[in-house]
């Protein structure tokens, strides 16, 4: 750590690296015990295919809603308060959106548990939209500049690993219990974790002459502004289009997953089994982490359009392979891919922070994540696009991959930092 932070100050970057882990893992626990009675409807015949990815793709879409919606009120506060305040603040909210959501699978909802579930989950993904911001605009208050990359890489990597871990902590869970009250009340416990992980943290410095009224005003002339400078609105695309990519994939990884184990021969799937396939893309997104720290300092994008398309090529690569040829290739291709993936998100982050106004930081990435969720959510709404016309896992991720080509050829991602404004 810094040597010249205050002694207090300086427990806050581990602090915030538990707290952003357990509330990343409860996101996706949460997620995870949500749809996890689909396999078991998928495999029992009582639903299809393009039900699971309608159903993931709606999930995915009303957590993203307040991301877009609420991003410039989202900034205001990040930027006026503390943004430790804000660490707190976006585990409360998620901790009243899981209890919207267990209130849906008690007894007492009856026929709108799908509903409240719907509403909690939305309600969730506001806790994270104020968290977000707080969590990456807290960074350059934390670290020096010459760690943001690595300190980025390594919230990326936690945040992976914790996505994995919850993803088959919840899948797991509702496995052994099949029951979704239980999922719920252990969501509410990491979520009260992770509360008091960031709650311990040394309050952090805030802009006492941020305007409420001005905020939106400010928000639509910051993102104006970003997105006329040739370098940074690059930077934005090449972070909405990541995400869209991951979007898609992840909507269609259920769907896909079980076509996978089918062409392999498996039957009987539960859905730790799938987690299973998750792990390979994940550990690559890890190993892309790392290394874009080790490959690349703060400010070096010359590599992005190459990684760009090669995580497209390793999108088609998904599906052309299907489980056709066993389950150690689709590993290996999900782990090339994955590794793409982190290579190209994590210089644009550390760019992002660095090269934009230091004071107004909460409003810089609450712009990055109106732009990101714009993309989660066309993501969404492009697997929704597939299905209705009746395309196979396969072939959905195969088109996903030419879509990610054929954007990252025509409007080329990211500039070479020579050509920096």
């Amino acid at each position: 750590m810094n040597p010249t932070f205050p002694a207090p100050a300086r427990r806050n970057y581990p602090l915030l690296l538990i707290g952003q882990f357990l509330g990343a893992f409860g996101d996706n626990f949460l997620l995870a015990a949500i749809l996890g009675p689909l396999t078991y409807a998928l495999d029992s015949g009582r639903i299809t295919e393009s039900v699971i990815n309608s159903e993931n793709a709606l999930f995915g879409l009303v957590f993203s809603l307040p991301f877009i919606l609420l991003a410039p009120l989202a900034g205001f506060f990040n930027d006026r308060m503390a943004k430790t305040q804000w660490l707190v603040g976006g585990n409360l909210i998620k901790l009243a959106g899981t209890a919207i959501g267990f209130a849906g699978v008690s007894r007492f909802a009856g026929q709108s548990s799908h509903a409240f579930q719907v509403a909690g989950y939305c309600v969730v993904g506001m806790g994270a939209c104020f968290y977000s911001p707080a969590k990456y605009g807290i960074l350059p208050e934390v670290v020096p500049t010459e760690r943001l990359v690595k300190a980025n890489g390594t919230v990326e990597m936690l945040t992976l690993v914790a996505i994995v871990l919850g993803l088959g902590g919840g899948g797991i869970l509702y496995d052994r219990t099949l029951s979704l009250p239980t999922c719920y009340f252990s969501s509410m416990a990491l979520y009260g974790a992770a509360f008091l992980s960031n709650a311990a943290m040394a309050r952090t410095p805030f802009n006492a002459n941020a305007s409420f009224r001005h905020s939106v005003q400010e928000f639509g002339s910051s993102f104006l502004a970003i997105v006329r400078n040739p370098r940074l609105g690059r930077i934005l695309l090449g972070s909405a289009l990541f995400w869209f990519a991951g979007s898609t994939l992840k909507s269609a990884l259920q769907g896909w997953g079980l076509g996978v184990y089918a062409q392999a021969g498996i039957t009987h799937v539960t859905n730790f089994k799938l987690v299973l396939l998750k792990v390979g893309m994940v550990a690559g997104i890890v190993s892309g982490a790392v290394l874009a720290g080790q490959l690349h300092k703060t400010g070096d994008l010359s590599w992005a359009r190459k990684y760009a398309l090669l995580m497209a090529a390793g999108l088609m690569g998904l599906g052309l392979l299907g489980g056709a040829f066993g389950l150690v290739l689709v590993v290996l291709v999900l782990i090339v891919t994955g590794a793409a993936s982190g290579l190209l998100v994590v210089p644009i982050n550390a760019a992002l922070q660095s090269e934009t106004d230091q004071t107004k930081l909460g409003k810089t990435v609450s712009i990055q994540n109106f732009t990101d969720y714009v993309g989660i959510a066309a993501g969404a709404a492009y697997l929704s696009f597939l299905t209705r016309y009746n395309l196979s896992p396969n072939q959905d991720l195969i088109v996903l991959g030419i879509t990610v080509a054929l954007i990252t050829l025509t409007l080329r991602i990211i500039a070479p930092a020579r050509r920096a404004a």
